[in-house]
């Protein structure tokens, strides 16, 4: 098969939080790609998870590309939701919320190895203070 009729190697994502059983809309993402195990990191595309917690329109990968990295960034996710959170809280009991500000995990940065051709899914399911990934489809 030729380089030109060759299936691109693709990547897509998307992200459950746990802790309210919704997606996780908003969540910043960088997807880095590097060739062979020493190789330098090379970033190659960004997005932000849609209302349904997905991100579908991540660049498809150079050619050689043998590792994909994406980094997750939950802090601010996680700081907008317990704002969220408290606010509601708050309007509810007249009182302040107390909720810890910050995020046990402020990024979750998940790398995997590739194959040309194929298409990578890679779901993440967060909550405050844990997070598991897999390879969908």
């Amino acid at each position: 098969m030729s380089s030109e009729t060759a299936a691109a190697t693709s990547v897509s994502t998307h992200i459950l939080d746990t802790s309210v059983g919704r997606p996780a809309e908003g969540v910043a993402l960088t997807l880095s790609v590097r060739s062979g195990s020493g190789g330098a990191w090379t970033s190659h595309g960004a997005g932000k998870t849609d209302a349904d917690g997905r991100c579908k329109d991540l660049p498809a990968l150079p050619a050689g590309t043998t590792h994909v990295r994406i980094a997750f960034e939950t802090e601010a996710y996680f700081v907008s939701h317990q704002h969220s959170e408290n606010q509601q809280a708050e309007e509810q009991q007249d009182a302040p919320a107390l909720r810890d500000s910050g995020a046990f995990f402020p990024e979750v940065a998940i790398t995997f190895a590739v194959k040309p051709g194929e298409h990578y899914h890679v779901p993440l399911l967060l909550n405050p203070f844990g997070y598991s990934v897999y390879r969908g489809s």
